[in-house]
């Protein structure tokens, strides 16, 4: 399953380029050359990161996310500019952004970038427990599950997968999306340990939530 990203850039070159680059590292690239466009694609779609320019037609890149942060969009976001003060930093991440690459910049560190955001699992909440059940509660905080008022502590590895079945409800999530998120690159995945953390995940919020799709993965059922 390939990750979805919405690039709001008004430079037709610059966007050619990052499109091209980004499809060739297997993302699925949706593009808008002014805001207003990029606000209704995020409307209609879910995107797993937003790439947007800051200074656009008809709604500015900070405006923008700013809207969709107030109507309960979570999907994070990277900011792309050619700003340069501490005040446009800062407006920029009281937004609602998760990080910010100046222009000019290489195509490889805003893969960095994304890759770097998409592995940790951004949830733009106000409050960091996230409601998975009328009885389930989990902090992102601090990877505590709260089943009926109970706590349970779950692993760093555990907590990533969860993680990534919040973002991604009623999808089937590949095992080859799971192995990407979970172990890092000098990292060896392996089968059995998520296995075992499916199965631990399972005792705790109920084995009917999270779903085994025969050789395509797994669906958290939400």
């Amino acid at each position: 399953m390939k990750a979805k990203i919405l690039l709001l850039e008004d430079d037709l070159t610059l966007s050619e380029t990052v499109v091209e680059f980004l499809e060739s590292n297997s993302f699925e690239v949706y593009t808008a050359y002014n805001g207003e466009d990029a606000s209704s694609l995020i409307y209609e779609k879910n995107f797993d990161i937003l790439l947007l320019d800051v200074n656009v037609p008809l709604l500015n890149g900070f405006e923008l996310l700013k809207q969709k942060r107030e109507d309960g969009v979570k999907t994070p976001a990277i900011f792309i500019t050619s700003l340069n003060s501490i005040d446009s930093l800062e407006c920029g991440y009281e937004s609602g952004c998760d990080d910010y690459i100046r222009k000019p910049f290489a195509l490889k560190e805003l893969l960095f970038r994304i890759e770097n955001i998409l592995k940790r699992g951004y949830f733009h909440e106000t409050d960091s427990k996230i409601k998975i059940d009328k009885n389930i509660e989990y902090d992102t905080n601090t990877n505590q599950l709260y089943v009926d008022n109970k706590e349970y502590i779950i692993n760093n590895k555990e907590s990533s997968l969860l993680k990534l079945f919040l973002q991604n409800k009623n999808e089937i999530i590949s095992h080859e999306k799971i192995y990407e998120t979970l172990w890092q690159y000098e990292e060896t995945p392996s089968e059995s340990a998520l296995r075992t953390y499916i199965k631990n995940l399972r005792k705790i919020i109920g084995k009917e939530k999270i779903v085994s799709i025969k050789k395509l993965g797994y669906r958290f059922t939400s």
